[in-house]
């Protein structure tokens, strides 16, 4: 749980860790096909790619040992 609570202009409350949660698969505005989260997704809203994985794929793509020249 999240302890991420701010006070609006009118006073009410408002949870963004929750509102966050709740909203993390839904599709992103803008021209990049990701959700909330940064998974890659399709135009049925589909993951095709999950964030961690493509972390994890860059990561091993730098620290894989290179040829020496």
């Amino acid at each position: 749980m999240t302890s991420q609570i701010y006070r609006s202009a009118n006073g009410k409350q408002v949870d963004m860790g929750a509102l966050r949660l709740q909203n993390e698969k839904v599709r992103a505005v803008g021209n990049m096909k990701v959700n909330a989260r940064g998974d890659v997704i399709d135009d049925m809203d589909r993951v095709i790619t999950s964030r961690p994985r493509q972390v994890n794929k860059q990561y091993q793509k730098q620290t894989a040992p290179g040829t020496k020249k």
